[in-house]
């Protein structure tokens, strides 16, 4: 039993830092590529309270969502840590990404800590280009310590 518990915790944590290489490829290679159409409006000033880029986030939470469903249904295997893994990581992005730096969420928030200044910098970094073919900095939770501040 306590192996179990070790094992899925060990698959949460990689399943999780593997999350910020599988949202790096994505939002380089796709939302700045074939689905520019999606995540266009995510780089410009939009109305409203959701964008088309939210259908990534969406995509991800059902995901999640049926891998630990399904990973209960079947007993409690690797799936519901592979679907906590990538909740966990979806959890994160949202917190930095739309609450902390796009402010989706009005909340008072200064960062205190390095690591998330240079989160925050890193992505004001990339969102001072805006087009499909170019851009910098394609990481969400993750960023080189040449983006601190």
């Amino acid at each position: 039993m306590i192996i179990n518990i070790a094992l899925y915790v060990m698959i949460v944590i990689i399943v999780f830092v593997f999350m910020e290489g599988v949202a790096w490829f994505l939002h380089k290679y796709v939302m700045h590529g074939i689905g520019w159409f999606l995540h266009e409006d995510h780089h410009r000033a939009t109305k409203g309270r959701f964008e088309k880029n939210d259908a990534f986030g969406l995509f991800f939470a059902v995901v999640s969502f049926l891998l630990i469903l399904t990973g209960i249904l079947s007993g409690f295997d690797a799936k519901l840590a592979f679907g906590f893994g990538i909740m966990l990581y979806g959890v994160g992005y949202f917190m930095v990404h739309d609450v902390f730096f796009h402010k989706r969420i009005k909340i008072s928030f200064r960062p205190k800590y390095r690591y998330i200044r240079r989160i925050l910098n890193a992505h004001a970094t990339h969102h001072q280009v805006s087009t499909s073919k170019s851009g910098i900095c394609f990481g969400f939770l993750y960023a080189n310590k040449k983006y601190s501040v």
